[in-house]
């Protein structure tokens, strides 16, 4: 996959099967996008072109809502959109000057002038251009005049599968995983970077890697223990993982903590990715590390079970 900061590097390739928005997650609904683009592309010997937005607009038009959380980080989503096959990725910098180009700007300038589109598949809810005014109708009506073939993803097709983004946020915000990961077609992931924390694991017999999320962006599932998988250096290792505040040790900042099973070595300074498979319970305060290290043992015997 080749992936292009901006339109200007971009050269035209043969018969161009383009779609557009901000895919955030890659969830069912978007992969069944991602299919028929492919699908047509292959029948017209043509290559899949996926237009998308950096940041995410919302970011950009509503900063005040300042609890924006995204399911996929850039380079998540990247690596997801290579995984099913997107031949060209190109990322249009969201502005507020670019939010202010009609739907009209944007078929001709971009679709047509600068990608030359062959076939356009959308979304049956998907709009652009100025305020959304841009709708399937819209382009209906006039995509013989801009020279390509229309295609929609019915509201039936994308309403059985009855996937959003909206819909994952919230399973995750509520502990959820088994439905997040059943919308995403795959388990929920964190990528982050393992830091030095205060090492109180250890004292019990729980070493955990303290994990760095660098985006802030990222939505971070509810507070409490999950059963979960954990990836470094190439290598899987069954694992649980904390979210919160540690209140037991009177934690006062929010922390990313993960144990894994039968793993020795360093961990600090290496990327981890960490997928989350079961929420096994919330976080509590216990009287003592040794009430904790109990616990943690219950937790470690129900994780290996779940996994």
């Amino acid at each position: 996959m080749k992936i292009y900061e901006g339109l200007s590097e971009f050269k035209t390739v043969p018969n161009p099967v383009v779609t557009s928005g901000t895919f955030d997650g890659v969830h069912l609904g978007h992969q069944k996008i991602l299919h028929r683009i492919r699908e047509i592309a292959r029948s017209i010997q043509g290559e899949t072109i996926l237009l998308t937005f950096w940041p995410h607009p919302r970011l950009v038009l509503y900063p005040e809502e300042h609890n924006l959380r995204l399911l996929s980080t850039f380079e998540e989503k990247t690596k997801l959109l290579r995984r099913f096959g997107i031949d060209h990725l190109i990322t249009i910098p969201f502005t507020k000057e670019f939010s202010q180009m009609s739907s009209k700007e944007f078929i001709q300038k971009i679709l047509v002038d600068k990608i030359h589109t062959k076939k356009l598949v959308i979304g049956y809810d998907h709009r652009f251009g100025k305020n959304r005014e841009g709708s399937f109708e819209y382009l209906q009506e006039h995509a013989a005049d801009f020279g390509f073939e229309l295609e929609e993803i019915s509201r039936q097709d994308v309403d059985a599968i009855g996937v959003s983004s909206t819909k994952i946020r919230k399973a995750l915000e509520s502990g959820d995983i088994q439905t997040a990961n059943s919308f995403l077609g795959r388990s929920y992931e964190l990528n982050g970077i393992v830091i030095k924390g205060q090492q109180i694991g250890r004292s019990i017999g729980f070493p955990t890697a303290n994990v760095h999320i660098p985006n802030s962006y990222k939505l971070i599932p509810k507070d409490g223990v999950y059963a979960v998988e954990a990836e470094v250096n190439g290598s899987l290792f069954k694992a649980m993982l904390n979210i919160g505040n540690r209140p037991t040790v009177d934690g006062t900042q929010k922390s990313v903590e993960t144990h894994l099973f039968d793993f020795q070595g360093d961990l600090y300074g290496k990327q981890i990715t960490i997928y989350l498979k079961a929420y096994l319970r919330e976080e509590q305060k216990f009287e003592s590390l040794a009430a904790l290290q109990a616990q943690l043992l219950k937790d470690q015997q129900q994780a290996k079970m779940l996994l």
